[in-house]
């Protein structure tokens, strides 16, 4: 995941009160359903930022001594700001998955099939644990939840679709190109009529 989604994503855990460093790991991992594997040290290391740069600042202990931060009235406004921005295709984490089918469409030893299937059986897998999940959740308890499962539901059903769309234009191709290629190769140059009345002579004097 993308660093800058790591930043905005602890700033609007700070929207309902003051948190401590730990705290923002655990409710990421919560609302997020583990999906962001995001380890404690860049926690501190983005929310070290964020004091940084004066959207979060420190508010006290908790009554265990654990040091809180809290949402500052910049912080506020950035905040709204990330959320009226629309997401572009920069910002997004390059996908592994379209580069690994981009350069298996391109390379004739590798068997696109088994590739594309070995991806479907594993996506479908996906699938149906977050579809089981979904019917578990509680929109009225965890809405956050609910809608980032809805996400992924609806970002695996796109990529099943693309798969079968990535198999059958590589295959396609594939069995047309050799064809293609035949009927665009030049014709042979004619042989000019001197040299063939000169090897007919000297297939005649053999």
């Amino acid at each position: 995941m993308q660093r800058n989604a790591v930043r905005w994503g602890l700033l609007a855990l700070f929207v309902d009160g003051p948190k401590y460093g730990y705290q923002l790991r655990t409710e990421l991992d919560t609302r997020t359903g583990g999906s962001w594997a995001v380890n404690v040290g860049q926690i501190y290391t983005t929310l070290d930022r964020l004091v940084r740069d004066g959207f979060v600042a420190t508010a006290g202990a908790d009554a265990q001594g654990r040091e809180l931060y809290a949402l500052t009235e910049p912080g506020r406004a950035a905040l709204a700001g990330w959320y009226l921005t629309p997401v572009t295709e920069t910002e997004r984490p390059r996908n592994e998955l379209a580069i690994k089918l981009a350069m298996a469409a391109q390379d004739p030893s590798v068997d696109i099939t088994i590739v594309v299937q070995q991806q479907r059986t594993e996506s479908m897998r996906q699938l149906r644990d977050y579809t089981d999940l979904r019917r578990q959740a509680n929109e009225d308890v965890d809405l956050t939840w609910s809608l980032f499962l809805d996400h992924l539901i609806f970002a695996l059903e796109g990529e099943l679709r693309w798969l079968d769309h990535v198999e059958a234009t590589v295959l396609r191709r594939r069995h047309t190109r050799p064809a293609s290629t035949a009927a665009s190769a030049p014709a042979p140059a004619p042989i000019p009529a001197e040299a063939a009345e000169t090897a007919e002579s000297g297939q005649t004097r053999r």
